[in-house]
């Protein structure tokens, strides 16, 4: 196995009978946005850090202002529900399908040890502006049915022509771990950050999974207004600062 796990913040093991919400930057942004989102905005510790072999070639800064190697990030996220959630996630993920392949394997395996039992994969599809979609795909029959049972909308025929990249392969290989997985997508016109097609995708797992999440009902802006208000004052000029001959390098 050459996934290496760095655990942070004293956490040693996961919480037994974890569900874990998964994105990657993809169509709309929009799940990648989700979760970024409810680790912005609920009460979230990072966990662990997960280094698979493949990621871009692209350290960075970290929030402790230390050189971090890319790396996907896996954070508990405190709601007060009796379900242990957790969300992971990461700035990208290998071009070459075979790393692909064996990024997901290898995260499903460390997933399987640590007995999370459920995996849920957010994820955005291009449809139409005036189609506003959201519904789940599962892995296995017996999932479906649980999650049909809970009201959610479970979809036989969509997507027509199935779903490619890291994020695909982990909410389909469940099966093979003993872990419910599923894809769970909404729809989008495809632009960069969709917030609002991301606000739609939490409201719909809040209401299908009840696990506490802080859902506001003050409009379609709420989102936008909570980011921004954590947003800092000062815009950083990342161009400027990547140019600069004094500053940037390449390693």
């Amino acid at each position: 196995m050459t996934l290496r796990v760095e655990w942070r913040n004293g956490i040693q093991h996961l919480p037994e009978g974890a569900t874990i919400l998964i994105a990657f930057p993809g169509v709309g942004n929009m799940g990648k946005v989700a979760v970024d989102s409810i680790c912005k905005l609920e009460d979230s510790l990072e966990v662990a850090r997960l280094h698979p072999v493949g990621l871009p070639p692209h350290a960075e800064l970290d929030e402790d202002g230390l050189l971090a190697p890319p790396h996907l990030s896996l954070s508990i996220v405190r709601t007060g529900a009796e379900k242990p959630l957790l969300t992971l996630s990461g700035k990208a993920q290998p071009n070459d399908p075979a790393l692909q392949s064996n990024l997901a394997r290898e995260v499903m395996a460390f997933l399987e040890q640590q007995s999370a039992t459920t995996v849920l994969v957010l994820a955005g599809m291009i449809d139409k502006p005036e189609i506003k979609d959201t519904f789940a795909v599962a892995s296995s029959a017996s999932f479906r049915i649980d999650m049909e049972a809970m009201g959610v909308d479970v979809r036989r025929d969509e997507p027509r022509s199935g779903a490619i990249g890291v994020a695909a392969l982990l909410a389909s290989m469940g099966p093979l771990y003993g872990i419910n997985s599923a894809c769970v997508i909404g729809t989008t016109v495809g632009s960069s950050g969709d917030i609002l097609a991301s606000q739609r995708l939490i409201e719909h797992v809040e209401r299908w999974f009840e696990f506490g999440l802080t859902v506001p009902t003050n409009g379609s802006e709420w989102l936008r207004e909570r980011l921004e208000a954590r947003a800092p004052a000062a815009k950083d000029d990342l161009v400027r600062e990547m140019t600069s001959p004094h500053d940037a390098f390449y390693m």
